[in-house]
């Protein structure tokens, strides 16, 4: 899986934009609805989609 992030960097980098920005937006989204559960559902699920920005950034550098 390695190889395949390194050959393939138009598609890793356009990846981690778009988990990004839609991370980005879902917590402030989320963030906006204050008092409500489902405010903090989406703000887990903006969080969520940062971290696999994260994961998809670091995949071609594991060892």
């Amino acid at each position: 899986m390695q190889k395949f992030w390194k050959e393939h960097v138009t598609l890793r980098l356009t990846l981690i934009a778009l988990f990004f920005i839609l991370g980005i937006a879902l917590v402030i989204y989320g963030w906006k609805m204050t008092g409500e559960l489902t405010g903090l559902g989406i703000m887990v699920g903006g969080v969520v989609a940062l971290l696999v920005a994260v994961f998809i950034y670091n995949a071609p550098y594991e060892d």
